[in-house]
This record gives structure tokens, C-alpha cells and sequence, in this order.
């Protein structure tokens, strides 16, 4: 496990004056719904409404009656409850227990017959008590929903209960109003997917850039990365990505390295996991700030943080130039259990040299600079020398020579060949069923860019369609962590229950709409 090793106060303190404002919107449920068992449904589960939530004022629930409220669309923030007695004074206390549900599946299983290896707090119910009615009760949990279930566990024999009023104070540091609206030519179908996309990235803009607002509820670098894209093409909040930099930058590991995520609450700090690809996306985040914004300050405040990342990555490098794969390491890439990251570390590594080149020459320094043209060309040439099978025509990857989507996709992003042969590559990787596949919307987010990289926009946007428009199909009102349309309950974590349904890596549909189809 790695340790701290100190914590750069200046660079904390930088970043808690850039916390922001939270805006606060009232939601109200829009049905009283029903979630039924269906196994053509996404998941095994459809919602049938039953009446409009206006309804919900005049109906009378007693001991042992539930029902459902749909909220609409997916919601991040506090739900507030106004309980009135009927009949007769509460002349004892009154329970109630509170599922919320990103999804219907969350609504219809039963929370106790769970058995994912991620913990059970993280599904969100609650039992409540409440002593004095009328009245009105306010969760202090912050929830992520757009279905909510009561159940009336406790009256007493002399009332039952109504409930005049439900609503969510919805939170986001993300202003939708300043996003600019798509042209009126776009089609209808990119539209809705910029829509849904600019959601899940506003439902993941707190005071840092969150992964998922139900889990982990924790800033990540590699989401940064892609939330930093997706923001500079919608919200431009940018002094929450220079924020987000500063506490990565000030909260290091042992030996300086860039953890993998950290924790705001109570104070913050960073969590004791390294990843060989994440710390290097410090540089490569750091660049795409600098370009959107030419903060050159920042740019220099963090350029040795970003060089020590290159630094401790070429540690890695054995003889050959290439990237050592044993049982030191971590790399994520992708969720895949067969996955072997090796070649795909490679790119990442020659990925990230490329761009701390860029931001040594913009910080003039010269030293670095040459330093690092050495080394890359050196990784760059490894690459080829090692990592390519003249063969089969693809990059492969550990001692089995795996061939997968993931070194290919990196390896096309690192341009280690260039643009007529990469448009080759992934040509070749399509009609390749052999390859290890993509599990997770992050890695499909390379893939896009892969394409579009290698002059091939019309079939990235196929792709995205076939992709994120699946998702829209199966009733994404938010875009998921994970997404396989050939096994639809696909989870790392042993439940689907537990998967995030509204996450920062699965924004970018925006940032590639805005940025490379609005022409």
C-alpha cells in the first residue's frame, strides 16, 4: 500500500478557495408508478404509471402500505417529506422505510438477498422514524434517484398517514444555463444524447468533479480527465478542474506520486491507491487545461508535479524500454478480468511523454524538454520493436502476447504509427473476434476518440450510436458506469445493484458532439 508522504498546503489551500456554489432546484415526483417484473425489460424490470403524482395529496396510507413516486428523470440531491396525521393524533411514533432506486431494478429486488463484493451501504434505503405529526422531515443523506418507494411500516391502530407534499432540492455545481444550445439542424436522436450526457456530467459536478453521486461519491483522476473534456464544450467551470488539479497536486504519495482518487470529508485527502495509467493522466489533464484556458500560472505551479509523474512512469521501463508486467502494478485501462495491461500501459505512457513535451516548451523548460524527446522516442521505438506482431498486424500484450481492444485503442492514441495506418489497425481490430473486448463506456470513450483521430468521424459516430444509443433505448436518463448490450446485468462488483447509473466517465458524448460534429 502506498503512504503519504506530505501534504503541499499551499496547493490545498488554492484549492478549498475554488470550492463553489451549489444551485438548488425543487423537483417534484412527476408519477405514482409501479415496478413490475418483466423479463423484456432492461434488466428484468419495467415501470408502469399508474396516475399522476398530483394525485398523491389525497390518498390515505396505513400500516403496511407502499407506494412508488417517479421523479421523472435522475435526480441528485435531498428528499423532503410533508406527513400528515389522519383520523386521530399520532399517538405513536410513525416508521417508514425509503428505497431510492437509480433504476427500476433497485426498487423491484430485495436489498437483503445482495451478495456484491462492494459493500452493502452503498444501496440506498432508510428506515425512518418520525415523532411528531404533522409535520415535515427532511433526509440528511444527499440521494441519487429518480424512483423513490415508501413503505408505511408503523402507525398505530388510531391514524394512518398522508402525504401533502414530496420533493427534491436538487444540487449541482454544474449551471445549466449557460450551455449553449445545439444548432437546429442537429438530428433529433444527438440531440437527446448531448441532453442525457450533460446530465450525467452536471450529476457529477459537486465541489469536485464525483465519479457517480451514488457511488463512489469521490474524486478520481481518470473520470477528471474526461469530465474536464466534456466541461470545457457545456458548463466551463473551469476553477473546478483547476481545483480538482490542486488537490491531486497537493496531497501526494510516498515517493510523489499522483494517487489514483481522494476523499473531500471531513478534510481532504487522498486514498493510498496508486494506478500506472491515472498518475500519468496528471500531465495529460494538466494540458487539456492549459489549452482550453492558457492558465499559464497554474500551468507552472503544477508542471513539476506533472514531470515527476513521467519521471516515476519511465521507472517502470525494463532494458528493452518497456513497461514491466508483474505483481507490483496496477494498471486499470478497463474493467476485464482477462485484461493484460502491459501494451496498453505502453501507449498510455508514450501518450502522456507527448503532452508533457508540449508543456515543457511552454514552460520553457529546456532541460525537461530534451529529456523527454529522448525517453519517448526511446518507449516509442520499444513499442515497435516489442509490442508489434508482424504477424497478426496488431500490438500485443504480456507473456501470452494477448491481443486486445484496449492496446490497440491506446496505441492508436499514442500515435505510434500514424494516421493511414492507425484507420488500418482499428479496420483490422473490428473484423478481429479474437480480441479481448471493451467492457466499460470509458474505454468506448477512447475508442471514439481512436476514430476520429484517425480521420474516421462518420463510423466514430456509428459507433457512439451504437453505443450510447443503445443505452438511450434501454432508458438511460443518465449514462452508466458499465454497459454491454450482450449481457446487460454486467458488473465487476458481483450485483448490478450496486453499479453506478449515472457516471462522469460516461459523459463524453457531449464533448464529442460539441467539439467534432456541430459543423
Amino acid at each position: 500500500m502506498e503512504k503519504i508522504k506530505f501534504v503541499n498546503h499551499e496547493f490545498v489551500n488554492k484549492a478549498e478557495a475554488l470550492i463553489p456554489q451549489l444551485h438548488e432546484t425543487v423537483i417534484r415526483p412527476a408519477h405514482i408508478v409501479e415496478v413490475q417484473q418483466d423479463e423484456a425489460a432492461f434488466q428484468g424490470w419495467r415501470v408502469d404509471a399508474l396516475e399522476s403524482a398530483e394525485e398523491l395529496p389525497g390518498k390515505i396510507f396505513k400500516q403496511g402500505d407502499s407506494f412508488t413516486l417517479d421523479f421523472g428523470d435522475h435526480q441528485v440531491g435531498y428528499l423532503t417529506l410533508a406527513i400528515q396525521n389522519v383520523a386521530s393524533n399520532a399517538d405513536a411514533p410513525l416508521r417508514l422505510k425509503l428505497t431510492f432506486g437509480e433504476m427500476p431494478c433497485e426498487i423491484g429486488e430485495n436489498f437483503e438477498d445482495y451478495n456484491g463484493w462492494l459493500s452493502r451501504s452503498w444501496l440506498q434505503d432508510e428506515i425512518v422514524t418520525v415523532d411528531i405529526l404533522p409535520g415535515e422531515v427532511t433526509l440528511p443523506r444527499r440521494y441519487t434517484f429518480r424512483y423513490v418507494k415508501i413503505e408505511v411500516l408503523s402507525t398505530s391502530i388510531r391514524y394512518h398517514v398522508s402525504f401533502p407534499d414530496v420533493y427534491c432540492t436538487a444540487i449541482s455545481s454544474g449551471d445549466a444555463a449557460v450551455v449553449q444550445a445545439l444548432p437546429a439542424h442537429m438530428p433529433e436522436h444527438l440531440k437527446e444524447m448531448d441532453r442525457i450526457a450533460i446530465k450525467t456530467l452536471q450529476n457529477c459536478m459537486h465541489t469536485v468533479f464525483e465519479d457517480g453521486p451514488k457511488r463512489d461519491r469521490r474524486l478520481w483522476i481518470g473520470d477528471l480527465r474526461l469530465q474536464a473534456l466534456a466541461n470545457y464544450e457545456t458548463f466551463r467551470s473551469d476553477d473546478l478542474v483547476k481545483r480538482c488539479l490542486y488537490l491531486f497536486a497537493g496531497m501526494p504519495l510516498e515517493d510523489g506520486q499522483v494517487g489514483g482518487c481522494l476523499y473531500e470529508k471531513p478534510a481532504p485527502f487522498v486514498d493510498d491507491i496508486y494506478l500506472y495509467d491515472y498518475a500519468l493522466f496528471f500531465a495529460a489533464t494538466l494540458y487539456d487545461y492549459y489549452e482550453a484556458t492558457g492558465d499559464k500560472e497554474t500551468l507552472q505551479e503544477l508542471w513539476p508535479v506533472a514531470k515527476l509523474q513521467i519521471e516515476i512512469g519511465l521507472k517502470r521501463l525494463d532494458e528493452r524500454g518497456i513497461v514491466k508486467d508483474d505483481e507490483t502494478w496496477y494498471c486499470f485501462l478497463d474493467w476485464h478480468e482477462q485484461l493484460n495491461k502491459q501494451g496498453g500501459a505502453q501507449a498510455v505512457l508514450i501518450y502522456s511523454m507527448r503532452r508533457g513535451l508540449k508543456l515543457a516548451l511552454a514552460v520553457m523548460d529546456t532541460e525537461a524538454a530534451e529529456k523527454i524527446a529522448s525517453q519517448l522516442e526511446r518507449v516509442i521505438d520499444a513499442a515497435k520493436m516489442y509490442l508489434w506482431d508482424e504477424a497478426s498486424q496488431f500490438f500485443v500484450s504480456g507473456e501470452q502476447r494477448q491481443v486486445s481492444w484496449a492496446t490497440q485503442i491506446w496505441m492508436v492514441l499514442a500515435e505510434v504509427f500514424g494516421q493511414e495506418e492507425n484507420a488500418k489497425l482499428l479496420e483490422r481490430l473490428a473484423a478481429y473476434p479474437a480480441a479481448i473486448e471493451m467492457s466499460t463506456p470509458y474505454l468506448y470513450h477512447h475508442y471514439i476518440e481512436a476514430l476520429i483521430l484517425s480521420n474516421r468521424k462518420d463510423e466514430a459516430l456509428i459507433q457512439m450510436n451504437a453505443y450510447w444509443g443503445e443505452m438511450m433505448k434501454d432508458g438511460a436518463d443518465t449514462f452508466w458506469e458499465l454497459y454491454n448490450p450482450k449481457d446487460k446485468k454486467l458488473s465487476p462488483y458481483g450485483s448490478n445493484l450496486v453499479n453506478s447509473y449515472c457516471h462522469a466517465w460516461s459523459c463524453t458524448p457531449t464533448y464529442f458532439i460539441r467539439k467534432y460534429y456541430l459543423s
